[in-house]
């Protein structure tokens, strides 16, 4: 409880982020028309924010916008922060750990001031990089973190790739009033908090709360006091991202009057419906209503239709929206001949597929490792492991990269020495094997009935320089504990504790059941122990013993007479 107050002192205010905006609005003495503006409950349409546009009248036609929407175009990307820390110099690694063992010792001081001072007199000399190393890897303790970012703020070690590494962070923990603090502060100090508050909207999306994130834009958006296509189209993707796609559909018609319904916001909702969600029925109904809204597809709208279709194993929609697009005089792109190559190997047409392949080549298109990708992949999942491999020699020959993709589809027939060879295949590539494979392998052999094999498995992460993550202990503590082996389960679980790695609820559960059906079978021991039903007030004693009755396997128990024999 102690530190909990350092973080409550550490806050600047627990206020509703209305307030925080207020505030600045009414600093803003250069815009007198919004000088008396007050942040109330926002219109869900912002029709105070923006002017009314004509109303445009239903006409068929070719809609060409001078704003292709793109990625290169939205203001907002995802931020990698592993690229960040991977950026940093190597003598901030050999600092950390002795720095990240200094902050857990301060979080035992009753105030901030002495977890400060602490801090400060541990002889560690603040810099940026340290600060950002360590927040990033404090984030799954999120008190601790802000700690340490209050530190380097007091030492002015913060640059504003930290400031938005502590808001993904708060907002990765929920702690969003503290996180709108923090944003509070740029804007006194007179900075750019237009990625900031992008990182808001896109972790209010990854929380499933797609209306405060709504909410969040359209606060943004008073502050821009114009309409802009591009950060309208950086906020739909953030939605379709973390599928909030049917928000982000309604949110489009009901702002149509100041964001006009164009070909860029269908396709964005399409590539949701598409990609995201794979969902061919609503892709269907948006393509319908595209129709009605007189908005006629351009070459990216029949991309995503004709990946959705593929993936469905939908060949003839597939190959009909294929030629409908050449006809309407779009040129489809290698995407478009990735998606027609796997439905087409997917549904037993791999000659077609190559012919598709060897058409690309001959249009001046380069296949890459998608389209080989296409065809590995549908292969092994069918077990055609032989038909596979020819691809993949192919793809070499081609001098085309291998993905971690191609060795996964391979894994999913592997036994355990071909996953080892496969595994040292993976290393030479530079491709890992990395913790995704080693979730998939120990999914696999569980779920098959291997537990030994996943156990070993486990064993060889270390050679491959993988370090288990909570994600890891989880799968393998739950699969164990359907296969019955209770000891290595418990086991598992207490290291995964003893390593500070995340809890799971559910985990905790299945170890606390030690009964199941009245018999809970010991693994290792050889034995079975029945567990009698016990009224309340009344023991249960047989003649002297006790009420638990051991039975070892194969031997009859013996029941005791009065004279002991």
């Amino acid at each position: 409880m102690s530190f909990l107050r350092i973080c409550r002192r550490l806050q600047i205010s627990k206020a509703h982020p209305a307030i925080f905006f207020s505030h600045i609005l009414n600093s803003l003495g250069s815009q007198p028309q919004i000088s008396s503006f007050h942040l109330t409950r926002l219109p869900y349409n912002l029709t105070e924010a923006f002017r009314r546009t004509s109303i445009i009248y239903c006409k068929f036609f070719h809609h060409f916008s001078s704003l292709q929407h793109s990625d290169s175009q939205n203001i907002f990307q995802t931020i990698d922060f592993d690229e960040w820390v991977n950026d940093i110099e190597e003598d901030i690694a050999l600092v950390l750990p002795e720095f990240l063992e200094t902050v857990h010792k301060a979080k035992n001081f009753a105030c901030a001031n002495e977890a400060m001072s602490f801090l400060d007199n541990s002889g560690v000399k603040p810099s940026k990089d340290l600060i950002f190393s360590a927040i990033w890897a404090l984030k799954q303790e999120w008190k601790l973190a802000f700690l340490v970012f209050k530190w380097g703020e007091k030492w002015k070690c913060v640059v504003e790739e930290t400031r938005c590494l502590m808001i993904w962070l708060l907002g990765n923990h929920q702690k969003f009033s503290t996180a709108w603090t923090l944003i509070h502060d740029l804007y006194k100090a007179s900075m750019d908090a237009q990625q900031a508050m992008f990182i808001m909207i896109d972790r209010y999306a990854a929380a499933n709360n797609p209306s405060k994130a709504i909410e969040t834009f359209k606060i943004f958006m008073k502050f821009k006091f114009s309409p802009d296509q591009r950060t309208f189209f950086s906020f739909l993707d953030i939605l379709n991202k973390h599928r909030n796609i049917e928000e982000a559909e309604e949110f489009v018609f009901l702002n149509k009057k100041f964001f006009p319904l164009e070909i860029e916001s269908f396709n964005i909702i399409l590539n949701g419906w598409c990609n995201i969600a794979n969902d061919i029925y609503e892709a269907k109904r948006v393509w319908r209503e595209m129709s009605r809204c007189c908005i006629v597809p351009d070459g990216t709208s029949y991309t995503h239709m004709i990946s959705c279709f593929s993936r469905a194993g939908n060949l003839f929609d597939s190959l009909r929206l294929y030629d409908e697009m050449k006809k309407k005089g779009w040129i489809p792109g290698v995407r478009v001949y990735n998606s027609l190559i796997y439905v087409l190997t997917r549904e037993n047409c791999l000659n077609e597929a190559l012919r598709i392949v060897d058409h690309m080549k001959e249009s001046g298109m380069q296949p890459d490792s998608t389209t080989y990708d296409s065809m590995i992949l549908p292969l092994c999942k069918s077990a055609k492991f032989q038909e596979a491999r020819t691809i993949l020699a192919r793809m070499i020959q081609d001098d085309v990269n291998t993905t971690s993709e191609t060795y996964h589809a391979f894994l999913e027939g592997a036994n355990l020495e071909g996953t080892c060879k496969l595994f040292n295949l993976m290393r030479k590539a530079g491709l890992g094997p990395s913790r995704h494979t080693f979730l998939l392998m120990l999914s696999k052999f569980l779920k098959i009935g291997q537990p030994e094999n996943a156990l070993k498995i486990w064993s060889n992460m270390k050679q491959y320089d993988v370090v288990p993550d909570s994600e890891h202990y989880s799968v393998l503590v739950e699969g164990l504990v359907k296969c019955k082996m209770f000891v290595q389960a418990t086991e598992l679980y207490d290291e995964m504790i003893s390593n500070r790695l995340v809890d799971d609820p559910k985990l905790k559960k299945l170890l606390s059941e030690p009964v199941r059906d009245g018999i809970h079978a010991l693994e290792g021991q050889g034995q079975t122990t029945v567990v009698m039903h016990i009224h309340k007030g009344k023991g249960l004693l047989y003649g002297k013993g006790r009420a638990i009755r051991t039975r070892r396997p194969g031997k009859q128990s013996e029941k005791k007479g009065s004279n002991g024999t």
